[in-house]
C-alpha cells in the first residue's frame, strides 16, 4: 500500500493524494460509507458504485467477528467476496464497540478486554493479538490497531495511563500482524491510532511511538481529540491537533471514526464506567480474575465463543447461527 501526496494547500495544513490498494485507489480526502456489518443500510451495493461512487466503505471487527462470524467469512473467501464489493475496505478495530458496553460485565486488564455480546450475551476476549487475527479473517485493505477509547472528559493522570496501555497494545498489535500472513492472497496494511484524549503533549507522544514503529504503510488513525459527552454535551477540543504518525504529510488520515477525528461521539454512561476503568489505570487490577455476570462463561455456543487470546478459548470460531 501506497499514498502519494499530489498537493497541498499552502495557506493551511490541508491535502490530498491517493491511497493506493489491492482492490483500487482511494483519492483523499474521501468520503468513507460506513457498513458496519458488511453493508450500508438502505443502500445497495450499485448505488454505492454508481450513484455515491464511494471507493472505500468501512466495516467493523466487533459486530462482523459476532455476525456473521470468522468462519462465514473465511468460507466466503473474505468480507469482499462475501458482500461483493470489489473496492476498499477498511475495518475499524471495535475498540470503540467494546468500550461502549458499560453495565454488561465488560473488564478491562493489561491482556485485553471481557466483553459480553450484546447479541446473546456469550462471553468474549478481545486482545491486540486475536484482533489482528480477526482482521485477517475479514481480509480488509486497512487493518486498524486495537485501541481503549477514554471518555473525553477523561482527567490528564487518567488519559495518560489509557495511552500507555494503548501503545503496548499497538506494539502487540504490530508483532502479531507482522507475524501472520494476508490470508486471500493480496496485501493488507496495519494503521496505529494516534490517541491522549484532548492532551496535546500525550497525542504527540502517541504519534512520536506510532511513527517510531515505521510502519510505512500509509496513513494513521486520529482518536479522540474531539468528544461530547453527556454531562451537557459539551465539546473538548484539543490544543491544537497533534501531528498524524509522518507528521501528517505524506499520509493518509483516517479520522477514527466514533473516535470522532472529525466530529462528535456520544460518551454514553461515561461517568458509570469511570469508576472500572480507573481501577485498572491505578493499577488495581492487572490480573483478570473470572467473575461471573449472568449467564455462564462461554467456551462455544450458537455465536462461537471464541475468542481472541489465551484464557478463554484458543481460536476464533463463530457460526452464523
Amino acid at each position: 500500500m501506497q499514498y502519494t501526496l499530489l498537493a497541498k494547500d499552502k495557506n493551511s495544513e490541508a491535502r490530498c493524494g491517493v491511497l493506493s490498494t489491492a482492490h483500487g485507489e482511494i483519492r483523499t480526502p474521501i468520503f468513507m460509507p460506513v457498513g458496519t456489518v458488511g453493508a450500508v443500510k438502505a443502500v445497495h451495493m450499485r448505488e454505492l458504485r454508481e450513484d455515491i461512487r464511494a471507493e472505500i466503505i468501512l466495516g467493523n471487527t466487533y459486530h462482523l467477528y459476532l455476525r456473521p462470524g470468522t468462519r462465514v467469512l473465511e468460507e466466503a473467501g473474505g468480507l469482499h467476496r462475501f458482500n461483493g464489493w470489489e473496492r476498499p475496505i477498511l475495518t475499524d478495530s471495535g475498540g470503540f464497540q467494546v468500550f461502549s458496553l458499560t453495565g454488561t460485565g465488560r473488564k478491562i486488564t493489561e491482556e485485553g478486554v471481557v466483553f459480553r455480546s450484546h447479541i446473546d450475551g456469550s462471553k468474549h476476549l478481545f486482545t491486540p493479538e486475536g484482533v489482528m487475527d480477526v482482521q485477517r479473517s475479514i481480509g480488509a485493505d486497512i487493518v486498524m490497531a486495537f485501541d481503549e477509547c477514554p471518555p473525553g472528559q477523561s482527567d490528564y493522570r487518567y488519559a495518560k495511563r489509557s495511552l500507555e496501555l494503548t501503545q503496548r497494545w499497538l506494539e502487540r498489535c504490530v508483532a502479531r500482524f507482522d507475524a501472520t500472513e494476508p490470508r486471500y492472497g493480496y496485501e493488507q496494511a496495519l494503521f496505529p491510532i494516534v490517541q491522549g484524549c484532548v492532551y496535546r503533549d500525550l497525542r504527540e507522544r502517541a504519534a512520536e511511538h506510532a511513527a517510531a514503529l515505521d510502519r510505512r504503510v500509509g496513513g494513521g488513525g486520529a482518536g479522540g481529540g474531539d468528544v461530547c459527552d453527556d454531562r451537557g454535551g459539551e465539546r473538548h477540543p484539543a490544543e491544537g491537533e497533534a501531528p498524524l504518525p509522518d507528521g501528517g504529510g505524506d499520509a493518509g488520515e483516517y479520522p477514527g471514526g466514533n473516535r470522532a477525528g472529525g466530529g462528535y461521539v456520544r460518551l454514553c454512561d461515561a461517568d458509570a464506567e469511570r469508576a472500572e476503568r480507573h481501577d485498572f489505570h491505578d493499577g488495581r487490577d492487572h490480573q483478570y480474575q473470572e467473575q461471573e455476570v449472568g449467564a455462564g462463561f462461554h467456551g462455544a455456543g450458537p455465536v462461537g465463543a471464541g475468542v481472541c487470546g489465551r484464557g478463554v478459548h484458543e481460536g476464533l470460531s463463530a457460526s452464523s447461527d
